[in-house]
């Protein structure tokens, strides 16, 4: 078991719902910092891929195909629900037989570390891209960014490849770590709506 992970796993998901509490209803259609996505799109993302996702990699499932094109946003209790994916999840992570073996996912076999890593990867940023569309901001400690920066690096380019990560934006080395992160995933640290 990889107690760091864990520990930002969980660090970021307590962030993750609260940001999800703050989300205005009548909000969601406003512009995001991933221009493919309204705010609607985009917590749609978030939650199938930041919670459903990670409880079905911990637990070694499949996501269901449904999932992935639900409308979790027209559910009134949507807040709640992912808050009780995310405990869900982190529980599946919990369990020392979630780091034993590999995950099977799309990009084949993966070990446990780095399937979890991933996650808090996807997990953090859009956490932040929807904390910066309603005008807050995502708090994480500096041992969970180091974290979610070393990760963005290692897979940056493969993310690149398929369009999940834009042109890295230069920044100055001693910036913010997760400014960094941010902006080595193609993101603009100081976007807003």
């Amino acid at each position: 078991m990889n107690e760091d992970l864990l520990k930002a796993l969980a660090e970021t998901s307590a962030e993750a719902v609260r940001i999800a509490a703050l989300v205005p209803q009548d909000r969601l259609s406003a512009a995001t910092p991933c221009p493919d996505y309204d705010l609607r799109e985009l917590v749609n993302h978030w939650i199938v891929w930041t919670s459903h996702a990670l409880e079905h990699y911990g637990l070694r499932t499949t996501l269901p195909e449904a999932l992935k094109t639900a409308d979790f946003t027209a559910d009134p209790t949507w807040r709640e629900d992912y808050a009780a994916t995310l405990d869900r999840a982190l529980t599946a992570w919990s369990r020392p037989e979630a780091w034993q073996g590999d995950i099977a996912s799309g990009m084949g076999p993966t070990p446990p570390a780095d399937m979890a890593a991933m996650m808090l990867t996807e997990l953090a940023l859009h956490t932040w891209d929807v904390a910066r569309t309603i005008g807050t901001d995502l708090h994480i400690s500096d041992p969970t960014a180091a974290l979610l920066l070393a990760d963005v690096e290692k897979i940056a380019p493969m993310f690149r490849e398929y369009g999940g990560f834009a042109t890295p934006i230069p920044l100055p080395a001693s910036s913010p770590l997760l400014a960094r992160a941010l902006a080595a995933s193609g993101r603009n640290p100081n976007w807003t709506p």
